[in-house]
């Protein structure tokens, strides 16, 4: 694969997707879980979701249960967590693997195109993000830390380019 739009994957409600369908849009793609203490990020997400996605932003939700069995639920139990604390709007998807051999094949790319700290490719924790080009390169990996007000910074001067 040599972009994100080469990618088909499963929304939330079980139906196939093509990436390709946000060709020309800047993506921000997290992986995501509703019992994390990085889960409150889902509000600050779906704000920058609703502030920046006339300028051409799409936020996109995989849920994880890799990481202390943060995201046990099935996928209608994430859609109505989702909705109904955080108000969520922006794309969800069924949840994933992000390490490992079953590793979903989105993030084998995601993390051999957007590396982490000294280069490691590892997924360390929930809410990792990957901000994704209009033409479906990895431009930048944030950890789980990085809030999603600071991504809307950079994510505001790429957008107003």
């Amino acid at each position: 694969m040599t972009s994100i739009h080469d990618f088909t994957v499963t929304d939330i409600d079980g139906k196939p997707r093509s990436l390709g369908e946000w060709r020309g849009k800047t993506l921000l793609v997290v992986n995501v879980a509703s019992q994390c203490g990085f889960t409150p990020q889902y509000e600050g997400l779906e704000a920058l979701w609703r502030e920046q996605r006339d300028l051409g932003l799409v936020v996109l939700g995989f849920p994880c249960d890799q990481f202390g069995h943060q995201e046990p639920g099935s996928e209608a139990e994430i859609k109505d967590f989702c909705s109904t604390r955080f108000d969520v709007t922006f794309p969800m998807f069924a949840k994933i693997e992000v390490n490992g051999e079953h590793a979903a094949p989105l993030y084998q790319w995601l993390k051999s195109e957007g590396k982490g700290i000294l280069g490691s490719e590892a997924i360390k924790w929930n809410f990792t993000k990957f901000l994704v080009d209009g033409d479906g390169q990895v431009v930048r990996r944030y950890a789980p830390t990085d809030t999603p007000q600071k991504i809307g910074r950079d994510t505001r001067a790429r957008l107003q380019k």
